[in-house]
């Protein structure tokens, strides 16, 4: 089972959490209903499709509201640093958008490290920050940066992301020289999904793989598409796919539906939501024989 932990923009939601069902346009979780336009309902959208191919399995979300002023972050973090072991069932954790605070951080993630049996743990958006602000990068085993966050993690010096040195954003800089850097930093887990073109599949800073097709242009203007590829990767990891052909079938499988749905500017990510079982399929036929 996946568990994902994050955020909704809705300041009036509290805590609360239970399985996720995927409804139409809408996630339904304990009751509450949650618009899938971007962030972590795109993310859980794409996690509930996933899980579909396979049928019989879950998502599970923890989720609260917060429109970026950090009040119900510290509540989630609280109520999950209380109960952390109600998530050790899980096969994967991905922590999504929570404001980002290192030493909430270390309290949730000092408690899974010496657990022999704890789960797969990914983090994007800012928790990703979070686990590099804390020093903790090391004890998860997937984050999913694109081009900008990866600069963060490489920057060794920067304490936020608002003080990523310059000179590391410059668009002249290639991804492999930030992997590079992410890793001498130890600022990077095991695996990297860099999302960018190409997407770059990193293990232990050697990029692995990439997948630059198809080429859909308007899927960079669109909101949503970076959330979708981290549902789509942490729902196989749940399932067991075997980490390089998880991100590879994910980065992958997220083209694919871009394409079907013949996105545009304007589009709406469920549009690309609904075209995910059928580009998952196609994409984990080409990828059988990454295991």
């Amino acid at each position: 089972m996946l568990s994902v932990i994050g955020t909704i923009p809705d300041p009036d939601m509290p805590v609360f959490e239970g399985e996720a069902r995927l409804e139409g346009d809408h996630i339904r979780v304990a009751g509450r209903s949650v618009s899938v336009n971007r962030g972590t309902a795109a993310l859980l959208a794409a996690a509930c499709q996933t899980v579909q191919v396979w049928g019989g399995h879950q998502v599970f979300a923890h989720l609260v509201g917060d429109t970026g002023l950090g009040q119900g972050s510290r509540e989630l973090y609280a109520h999950l640093a209380a109960g952390i072991s109600d998530c050790g069932n899980k096969k994967a954790l991905v922590f999504h958008y929570l404001q980002p605070d290192a030493d909430w951080c270390a309290k949730l993630m000092l408690r899974f490290e010496a657990k022999a049996d704890r789960p797969l743990l990914i983090a994007d958006a800012g928790f990703m920050y979070a686990a590099k602000m804390a020093g903790l990068a090391g004890i998860f085993d997937l984050f999913t940066p694109d081009m900008g966050e990866l600069a963060f993690l490489a920057d060794e010096k920067a304490p936020h992301p608002f003080y990523t040195r310059g000179f590391i954003l410059h668009e002249g800089i290639q991804a492999d020289e930030l992997i590079k850097k992410a890793y001498a930093a130890s600022n990077a887990p095991p695996y990297l999904l860099v999302k960018g073109n190409p997407d770059q599949i990193v293990h232990q800073g050697r990029i692995m793989g990439t997948v630059d097709s198809p080429s859909v242009p308007s899927m960079e203007a669109m909101g949503g598409t970076g959330d979708t590829v981290t549902g789509v990767v942490s729902a196989l990891l749940a399932l067991g796919v075997e980490p390089l052909r998880a991100c590879l079938v994910a980065a992958r499988t997220n083209r694919l539906a871009g394409e079907m749905a013949d996105v545009n500017p304007a589009s709406q990510i469920m549009e690309m939501v609904g075209k995910i079982p059928q580009a998952l399929e196609l994409a984990l036929e080409e990828y059988s024989g990454n295991e």
